[in-house]
């Protein structure tokens, strides 16, 4: 995430666009089964969660840190905790619950892409 996303308010929209991404896409796969919108909401949950486990964990860190090096540490530090948990999540719910591939990746790449997408847009527009 970049470092324009660190202000709460920004935050919370991209957060809130993701989350809108995912579950509209879950809904248009309802319409092809149960299973293929289950494993869309589970893909675009396997790309949010570790992005508001980082916001969370990036916001509440740079308050308690020194100015010196607050950003990157915190940056660093969520990024490891994000992909990790990424990895554990994708496991787990291709490995144990056996949903659908397709929908899962649309979903997750979608998620990925708002997230890029979403913080050029949103300072474009207060600007």
């Amino acid at each position: 995430m970049s470092v324009s996303v660190y202000s709460g308010k920004i935050a919370l929209k991209l957060l809130f666009f993701q989350l809108m991404t995912f579950v509209l896409i879950s809904t248009v796969f309802l319409l092809k089964s149960l299973e293929w919108s289950v494993s869309a909401l589970v893909g675009g949950l396997a790309a949010w969660l570790p992005s508001v486990m980082f916001m969370l964990f990036a916001l509440c860190h740079q308050v308690q840190m020194p100015l010196s090096g607050r950003v990157a540490w915190s940056f660093a530090i969520g990024e490891g905790l994000k992909v990790a948990s990424t990895i554990i999540f994708l496991i787990v719910t291709l490995g144990v619950f056996k949903v659908a591939f397709i929908p899962l990746g649309l979903a997750y790449l979608a998620v990925l892409v708002v997230q890029i997408v979403a913080p050029a847009m949103i300072n474009s527009y207060r600007t």
